[in-house]
């Protein structure tokens, strides 16, 4: 699990293709010593496990699924990228709860002066909008952000020059693209609120836990 809360950035020194998967090479930009081999780290938000390192360089293979949600597959080598190692237990939870899972890929479409601050609007695939909710959190790049507001399609976030300046968001132009990962909070609600018999055919599904459910069973 993650916080969403940066460590630092590092550079993508090589991908190497194997059939339909990868292998990333990244250099970080911080003293990241005592790596692990099999710890997880998140890449721009994308849980990895590293399978060697040295000093503070370390590979990840990436699977066909990573490849097709998020921006690894997409990125030249010479990127930057945004690091964070898992939350250890008792650890601050300074951001939110992240699993490293991308849902989807985002697209930056206005980037506007706020303050000191920068103002970005995204576009998001539709079906993700159900996940997004104003004054929620949403994972972006692997940073854990709030959300100022949202419609359907889009979403809008501050970043403080602290962020702007120790991460790669500050970097983005309108037209780029970001991993984003939405609440994992609400996406096992809406699974449990879907109702499920184990076992059951699709015929054979429990009713949703709705109002007309609430009303019959006397909570509301």
């Amino acid at each position: 699990m993650f916080t969403g809360l940066i460590e630092g950035m590092g550079t993508l020194l090589r991908i190497e293709q194997h059939g339909p998967d990868s292998r990333v090479v990244i250099r970080a930009e911080f003293e990241m010593n005592g790596i692990v081999l099999g710890e997880s780290i998140a890449v721009d938000g994308t849980c990895l496990t590293a399978i060697s390192s040295r000093e503070n360089t370390f590979a990840a293979d990436v699977s066909a699924e990573t490849l097709s949600l998020s921006t690894l597959g997409r990125k030249p080598p010479g990127r930057r990228v945004n690091l964070e190692r898992a939350v250890r237990l008792g650890d601050r939870m300074g951001g939110h709860i992240m699993s490293g899972h991308v849902d989807g890929i985002g697209i930056l479409r206005e980037r506007a002066r706020e303050g000191r601050s920068l103002r970005l609007f995204f576009e998001i695939p539709q079906e993700l909008s159900r996940y997004v909710a104003a004054k929620g959190s949403i994972g972006m790049n692997g940073l854990s952000l709030t959300v100022n507001g949202c419609s359907d399609g889009r979403f809008d976030v501050n970043i403080v020059p602290h962020t702007a300046d120790r991460t790669t968001i500050g970097d983005l132009r309108p037209g780029d693209e970001v991993n984003i990962e939405t609440d994992v909070i609400a996406k096992y609600v809406e699974s449990l609120l879907k109702g499920w018999s184990p076992g059951a055919g699709e015929a054979e599904k429990t009713k949703p836990i709705d109002n007309d459910f609430l009303r019959t069973h006397g909570f509301i």
